[in-house]
């Protein structure tokens, strides 16, 4: 499943441009995966107002703005519900320098938090493993942004990067919804 081109940063950029809202993409999709992973209600555009509130202190979206956003909920869900379609941070590509694709995973993982905890409020009672993979975030939404370009460099951030999704998918196994069972696989179901 490819990420349809008005999820990518630039539009949505330009779309918190528009609206003057002074926010940056990552932060917005980190923001949203962090509702999304502390096991916001689903139904109903339940995700709606705590984002907004984070994003834009409770005011209204514009409309053009909303549906942007609404479209990349839509696909996260899906790349978390189903490992086929391989979620992934929203965050620039390669060609930017190194420095701020650093500073980028940094706010992302930080709006991450702050969305985990406004759901979550009983952080501190979830699994050993989530408490310590927090833990570690938070760390990482510290981490310093004056980095060297070179190869050494460019592999720890991929591992950074890596962890960073690992531990939002493993919130999500924690907190999301209990996954529908197939009925195919249903011992009760006659044949």
């Amino acid at each position: 499943m490819a990420t349809p081109p008005s999820l990518c940063i630039e539009n949505l950029k330009k779309a918190l441009d528009a609206a003057e809202i002074g926010q940056h993409p990552v932060e917005v999709h980190g923001a949203l995966v962090g509702l999304i992973c502390g096991g916001v209600d689903q139904q109903n555009h339940a995700w709606v107002a705590p984002l907004i509130d984070l994003m834009n202190d409770g005011q209204q979206l514009d409309a053009e703005l909303l549906k942007l956003i609404n479209e990349l909920y839509q696909d996260t869900v899906t790349r978390l519900t189903d490992f086929e379609f391989g979620f992934t941070l929203l965050l620039p590509e390669e060609e930017v320098s190194l420095s701020h694709r650093v500073e980028a995973l940094s706010l992302w993982t930080q709006s991450f938090l702050t969305g985990i905890a406004i759901i979550q409020p009983k952080l501190n009672q979830a699994s050993e493993d989530v408490r310590e993979v927090i833990k570690d975030l938070a760390e990482i939404a510290q981490v310093e942004f004056d980095v060297v370009d070179d190869d050494e460099s460019e592999s720890a951030y991929i591992e950074l990067q890596e962890f960073v999704r690992m531990s939002a998918i493993l919130c999500y196994s924690e907190f999301g919804p209990e996954p529908e069972m197939d009925n195919a696989d249903d011992p009760q179901t006659m044949h």
